[in-house]
């Protein structure tokens, strides 16, 4: 991965962390590794620990932000949640899957966020 694309990710994830902790969302963690993939937030809302996948793009030229969530990334974002649940012991928690897609356009960001993306 470029240095550009890295420092592009960056950006979008703390413009979403940024966005969620101004809608309510207390930030658990960020960037959390396990063996099936990385965790982008992990973030507590009310009763619920929300899963948060960023997306960031400067373009839509390979597709929207959300587009990049395809099901592999799905099955490997579930997986590593699981490993989160039962490393912390909250395998009982109410959890869920957010994806938070930034667009820059024009240097602006623009910020979806589409809550309860998909499920497990």
């Amino acid at each position: 991965m470029t240095k550009q694309r890295q420092g592009l990710g960056r950006r979008g994830e703390e413009l979403a962390a940024s966005y969620l902790e101004k809608a309510g969302y207390r930030i658990v963690a960020r960037n959390y590794r396990t063996r099936a993939a990385e965790l982008d937030i992990i973030a507590r809302r009310r009763d619920e620990l929300v899963f948060v996948e960023v997306k960031s793009r400067n373009s839509t030229a390979f597709g929207s932000p959300l587009e990049a969530i395809t099901a592999a990334k799905q099955r490997k974002i579930a997986l590593a949640a699981q490993e989160y649940l039962v490393r912390e012991r909250l395998s009982d928690q109410a959890s869920r899957f957010d994806v938070v897609a930034v667009s820059f356009r024009g240097g602006k960001p623009e910020i979806d966020h589409l809550v309860n993306a998909f499920e497990l």
